[in-house]
């Protein structure tokens, strides 16, 4: 597995580096030998460490992130468990993407058994709803975003003619998700 490291406001010194390359080499059986890890580090102004994971995986991305304030090993350690996580929980869709001898061993590197989620406990839809879907200008969404109060909003680009997501991010700004054709 590749890993890249890229750092904002930030000086990656070796043993970052070190440690880092240490602990996702474990990620090793569940990803292939061509996979390439992603990982981000980040420091905000109030010495806030953000830590972020993706790995693209056969056409999907999974993804990770977690901050810490001043610990940036301890980033490292939850963005780590979180993928982990994030790959046990969706283990039988990742199954035809990942190694084939992924799951073999059970014992999970990264999370503790506490947080270990049951793969038998599924998500299940709660409430269906079905909304009118008018071509709009960005900011006419989000304004309408603002005034429901949603933390997202799915609207049709009157420029595109294509299906957008409008976003809060946890930063309080916007995100806009377009589709790539």
């Amino acid at each position: 597995m590749k890993t890249t490291i890229t750092a904002k406001n930030m000086l990656v010194t070796p043993g970052v580096t070190s440690r880092i390359m240490k602990k996702t080499s474990r990620m090793d059986r569940y990803l292939h030998q061509d996979a390439v890890m992603n990982v981000r580090l980040e420091k905000e102004k109030h010495g806030r460490r953000i830590v972020e994971l993706t790995v693209p995986v056969g056409g999907m991305l999974l993804r990770a992130e977690a901050s810490e304030d001043d610990n940036l090993y301890l980033a490292i350690d939850q963005a780590l468990a979180r993928l982990e996580k994030q790959i046990h929980r969706h283990r039988e869709k990742l199954e035809k993407r990942m190694r084939t001898d992924a799951f073999r061993q059970e014992e999970p590197e990264y999370i503790e058994e506490s947080e270990y989620a049951d793969p038998e406990e599924k998500r299940k839809i709660v409430r269906h709803k079905v909304f009118p879907n008018r071509p709009m200008a960005v900011e006419d969404a989000m304004l309408q975003m603002e005034l429901l109060g949603h933390s997202f909003f799915v609207f049709i680009n009157h420029e595109t003619n294509q299906t957008n997501v409008l976003y809060l991010r946890k930063d309080g700004d916007l995100g806009l998700l377009e589709p790539d054709v």
